[in-house]
């Protein structure tokens, strides 16, 4: 399984900047940080902040820390970079061959 993206059942990919749709954080945008791809999640930057109770080690202070959590890929749609408006995501093949991602709303590559 490819570390760029989560599952084959998405195609958002790490570094994307999405929007939630749905859920107590809607209209949220983030870049993917990473993904959970075992349950279908994603953990976007500066949604879904949660506080954590972090016990002192040698190499952290500890104390209550804030952190993201993941947030279900379903959840999140993707910005498109030319038109700037969530989108759905379609594939299509170039003349050489290669497969690239297209916007469903202004047909331009992403």
């Amino acid at each position: 399984m490819s570390s760029v993206y989560s599952n084959m059942r998405t195609k958002l990919k790490k570094g994307d900047l999405v929007k939630v749709i749905t859920g107590k954080d809607k209209g949220k945008i983030g870049k993917i940080i990473s993904f959970v791809p075992k349950k279908n999640r994603a953990i976007v930057e500066g949604v879904k902040i949660i506080k954590k109770h972090e016990k002192a080690t040698q190499t952290s202070k500890g104390g209550i820390i804030e952190k993201e959590a993941p947030i279900d890929i379903s959840n999140v749609m993707l910005v498109c970079p030319h038109c700037n408006k969530p989108t759905r995501i379609a594939s299509k093949f170039l003349d050489d061959g290669t497969k690239v991602r297209v916007c469903q709303k202004c047909n331009e590559t992403i």
